[in-house]
């Protein structure tokens, strides 16, 4: 058995294992919470433990509310280790990618009769956590990707990829995420070429379309030809005034409180396809072999509230259509203006598309990675390695 085939035997066998009895027996008395989380961000763990407490003031019986930080970098391999290993979390933080695997495998309890007013939720943003009518994990954070510009170093704003890397040429165009590694951050730009991973149904694989092969082209020359994006092993900082461009979500602006230069937020450029949106989202949910699921569902359902959702907005863009309005956001967001909130917020979660997600998606990114290695050189045949890319996923992706 190979190293990915073992990785996702382990994630599948782990996930099964919480689905191997119907539920497990409630501890009584005083209840003891964990819940895992990516961030080890001060001003995000503090907010955290402030909405706790404020749960533990009002529910005495649940003692302890921990908040468990797994790095980001390997966290899903973590959790499901940690599952597999007989120490599954009460609640959990899930990456958008892996939402298919926790999802359909019923690893976790359902929780629609706990989420406060649950029918204002934005329908395209609980799509990917939804199973027969059901919700089995809350998205908390739907952050679309924009465009952040250094005003000092970028005189006329772009509206088009192919103007964003004319002024950027030279100065830096970054994607903070990526670092020839993360591909699946690159879906920020290729939608603009109307490019996708795979098809909808998951069976397809779209690497070797002729819009990603577009989109892919384009991305290369914006290396190895324009100097726009850095390229492999070149690590530049936008938040520190050394770049020109950087495709972000709204929680890196806090990183901006204190620059000395001007900079400005915008939506994705056009791309040939027009205007689009791609968001990252992030959803909670409640293991359901968790001895105190009850305790935790109860738990996600004041985190989640209309209070807290709006607290949590600073960091982590809310799915309430009560809460997405500009005038809310700005509240909570003072670094930026009504209009940035809007283009880039609101109007980014009601058109937007997550990023790539697929069951297996632990393989997938790996194999993918790997496959796309030879696309980063001068040199590369572009072609080529796309339609290599979905020669080594197809078997995946049909195995589904």
């Amino acid at each position: 058995m190979t190293k990915l085939s073992r990785l996702t035997a382990l994630i599948v066998a782990a996930l099964l294992a919480l689905t191997a009895c119907s539920g497990s027996s409630a501890q009584s008395g005083p209840k003891s919470l964990r819940m895992t989380v990516w961030t080890a961000n001060e001003a995000h763990l503090k907010l955290l433990n402030e909405i706790a407490a404020e749960y533990k003031a009002s529910h005495p019986d649940v003692t302890e509310i921990k908040f468990d930080t797994i790095p980001a970098d390997g966290y899903t391999t973590t959790l499901t280790t940690q599952i597999a290993g007989g120490n599954a979390p009460d609640l959990a933080w899930i990456l958008e990618e892996s939402a298919p695997d926790f999802v359909s495998s019923g690893a976790l309890a359902p929780i629609k009769a706990k989420v406060e007013k649950a029918d204002e939720l934005v329908p395209s943003a609980t799509k990917l956590w939804e199973k027969d009518g059901e919700l089995y994990a809350y998205p908390f954070s739907t952050s679309p990707f924009g465009l952040f510009v250094n005003t000092d170093l970028v005189r006329e704003l772009p509206k088009t990829w192919e103007q964003a890397v004319a002024a950027s040429a030279g100065k830096n165009l970054v994607l903070p995420d990526f670092k020839y590694q993360n591909w699946a951050v690159l879906s920020a730009i290729w939608r603009g070429w109307g490019a996708n991973a795979w098809s909808e149904d998951g069976r397809t694989c779209g690497f070797s379309s002729q819009e990603m092969k577009d989109a892919m082209t384009f991305v290369h020359k914006a290396i190895f030809t324009d100097k726009a994006i850095p390229g492999p092993g070149t690590t530049v900082d936008f938040f520190a005034g050394n770049a020109a461009m950087a495709i972000s979500q709204i929680s890196r602006a806090g990183a901006l409180k204190d620059a000395k230069f001007g900079w400005t937020l915008l939506p994705l450029p056009q791309g040939p396809k027009g205007d689009y949106a791609v968001i990252g989202q992030a959803g909670v949910g409640v293991l359901k072999r968790s001895k105190n699921a009850d305790a935790a569902a109860d738990f996600l359902g004041f985190f989640t509230n209309a209070a807290n959702s709006a607290k949590l907005a600073q960091f982590f863009p809310p799915v309430r259509q009560s809460l997405l309005n500009a005038d809310t956001l700005a509240k909570s967001n003072p670094l930026l203006k009504p209009e940035q909130l809007q283009s880039v917020v609101i109007d980014g979660i009601s058109k937007g598309v997550t990023k790539p997600s697929h069951q297996g998606q632990e393989e997938l990114n790996q194999t993918i990675r790997a496959a796309l290695d030879p696309l980063w050189q001068p040199d590369a045949n572009i072609g080529q390695v796309l339609d290599g890319v979905c020669e080594k996923i197809k078997p995946l992706l049909e195995r589904q």
